[in-house]
This record gives C-alpha cells, structure tokens and sequence, in this order.
C-alpha cells in the first residue's frame, strides 16, 4: 500500500475519474436505459401475463358455474319433461279406460236393446202362433158343437142366461 501512496499520480487519476465518468454516462445512455427498458418491459408482461393469467381463472370459474348452472337447468328440465311424459302416459291410459268402458257399456246397450228386440219379436211371434192354434181349436170345437142341432140351441141358451138383461 505504500507503493501505491508513493507512485500516486494526481493526471492519472484525473484521467482515470474522467474516463470512469464518461463510461459511466456512455453505459447510461447505450447500456443501462435499454437495460432498464428491457427490464421494465419484462417486468410489464410479466404483470400482464398474470393479470391474464387471473382473468382467465376468473373465467374458468364463471364457466365452470355457468356449465354447473345450465347442468341444473337441464336435469330440471328433463325430470319436467319425464314427469309432463309420465302424466301424459297416464292421461291416456286413464282415457283408454274411460273409452273402453263407455265402448263396452255401449255394446251391452246395444246387446240389451237386440235381446229386448228378439225377445219383442219372439213374444209376437209366438202370440201369433197362440192365437192362431187358438182360433183353430175354437173353430174345430165349434165345428163340432155347430153340426149338432140339439148342442147348438143349448148353446144359445146358455149364452143368454149368461147374458144379463138390464
């Protein structure tokens, strides 16, 4: 250290501070301000990546509530739509039963008013047979009480005893 005290030179130093301060203000200009810019603009994209990087976590999230929103809605819906199916199902049914049993009473009308009407004719018919086969057998007995002289007189008189006079 006594060298250096010894070989000091007060021109070199001036030389040297000199040359140290314009390297410095070159190093500002050319080296530190494009440094420092170059620094500040990684520093501003970084921000802004993580600013994105925020905003679309945000998003995600939204969406991810927004699907689980519209998943909801959906199952709503179609346990709407199957219950609306189910009670559709069972109006029809119902309807098919109501139908068919007005259908069935209807043909048992129908049946009832065919038997009533067989029946009708039936009755007719067979009253006509009756009173045919009964004004043969009054003709034939007729007949026979008619051809006897005697038996007919009796038979008058007989209708007039019946017959009362006022």
């Amino acid at each position: 250290m006594d060298k250096l005290i010894n070989d000091f030179s007060f021109g070199l130093f001036i030389w040297q501070v000199v040359i140290f301060v314009g390297l410095i203000l070159l190093l500002k200009k050319f080296a530190w301000k494009p440094i420092l810019d170059a620094v500040n603009e990684r520093e501003d994209g970084i921000k802004s990546a993580l600013l994105s990087a925020e905003n679309a976590r945000k998003e995600m999230q939204n969406l991810q509530a927004d699907n689980q929103r519209i998943l909801q809605e959906a199952r709503l819906e179609r346990d709407g739509m199957l219950k609306e199916a189910r009670e559709i199902k069972e109006k029809m049914i119902a309807d098919s039963k109501t139908e068919a049993q007005a259908q069935g009473l209807k043909m048992i009308e129908q049946a009832k008013a065919a038997i009533e009407s067989e029946k009708n004719a039936a009755m007719a018919e067979l009253k006509s047979q009756v009173s045919n086969f009964s004004i043969e057998i009054a003709e034939k007995l007729l007949k026979d009480e008619l051809s006897n002289k005697e038996a007919q007189t009796k038979l008058v008189e007989k209708m007039l005893g019946d017959v009362k006079l006022n």
